[in-house]
């Protein structure tokens, strides 16, 4: 289906199942999974062969759990979506991708994400895919309905990806990584719940009932908590990785550069939030042109930092 603005309305034309079914499992999300190739990327060990082929094995599984997620997270909301001014376009709520084969798929495409993660991966990884799928359960079934918690949750599925390369690779996480991937996650989901509570206005309880449960100055109040809770740690990390050892001196290497695009991105991020436009944070990593900018500067810096 494709949805055409003609004044305030909003003209639907239907496309074939197999597109639609393809186009529920939200495969522009599946950007969010490349999380799994921090933990390998940021230790230096991500151009061995073995690691490679586990990153992308964790990749496919994240993928193909996620997916199975939003399914049934769809046919849960199909109503409160078709009320909403773009989620009603979503394929489930408009009819085109049927309840009952939104749940086959996704219990086929759960079922394989485990096998997937034991086999291919580790008996970790398969953990922590099952811990994800259990979280996100839950949160269908009620626990989005629960101001604070329901975050806690969302923040949680960026938090478990970025374990999973650890664990899929056998690498031990920092507690400044896991801290920086914490508080970045908490940042992107609150502000998204902030830019939804801006643009739907005086009808946001209608389409995500625990909107009703927020208030602008407490929303606006933990995005910052979580932006800077990021930055500094991120810089701690930098500046740790560039600290004395081994009886070397200490230096002011590339890595640390990486903090000024960090620090610029969050920044302008922040203000297209303020502004109501982080609905959708994977729109801005496709879309926004400054953003993609300062994310190539970022991996430049980095990738000359960590293996150069």
């Amino acid at each position: 289906m494709e949805t055409k603005e003609q004044g305030d309305e909003v003209v639907v034309t239907h496309r074939g199942a197999l597109v639609s079914l393809i186009e529920a499992l939200r495969p522009k999300q599946w950007i969010k999974n490349i999380l799994v190739a921090a933990a390998p990327a940021a230790a230096g060990v991500l151009h061995e062969r073995e690691i490679v082929t586990k990153t992308i094995y964790s990749f496919i599984a994240f993928c193909l759990i996620a997916s199975a997620t939003y399914l049934l997270n769809d046919c849960i909301d199909a109503n409160a979506d078709r009320q909403h001014p773009t989620k009603r376009s979503r394929p489930i709520a408009r009819g085109d991708v049927a309840v009952p084969v939104a749940l086959a798929v996704a219990a086929t495409l759960a079922s394989a994400s485990l096998v997937l993660g034991f086999v291919g991966g580790s008996a970790q990884l398969g953990l922590l895919l099952g811990i994800y799928a259990i979280i996100n359960v839950a949160y269908c079934l009620g626990l989005k309905r629960v101001a604070v918690i329901e975050l806690g949750c969302v923040t949680s599925g960026f938090i478990l990806r970025a374990a999973a390369g650890g664990a899929a690779t056998s690498l031990a996480l920092s507690k400044w990584f896991l801290v920086v991937i914490s508080f970045g996650a908490l940042f992107i989901v609150t502000g998204k719940r902030m830019s939804e509570f801006q643009a739907l206005g005086s009808n946001r309880s209608v389409t995500r009932a625990v909107l009703a449960e927020y208030t602008a100055t407490f929303l606006e109040a933990v995005l910052t908590l979580a932006a800077g809770v990021s930055v500094t740690t991120y810089c701690l990390w930098t500046f740790d990785q560039a600290a004395p050892h081994g009886g070397t001196n200490p230096h002011f290497g590339i890595l640390e550069l990486t903090t000024i695009p960090v620090v610029l991105g969050v920044l302008h991020v922040l203000r297209l939030m303020d502004a109501g436009k982080g609905g959708s944070p994977e729109d801005l990593v496709y879309e926004d042109r400054l953003l993609q900018g300062l994310g190539l500067l970022f991996l430049s810096l980095f990738l000359v930092g960590v293996y150069g």
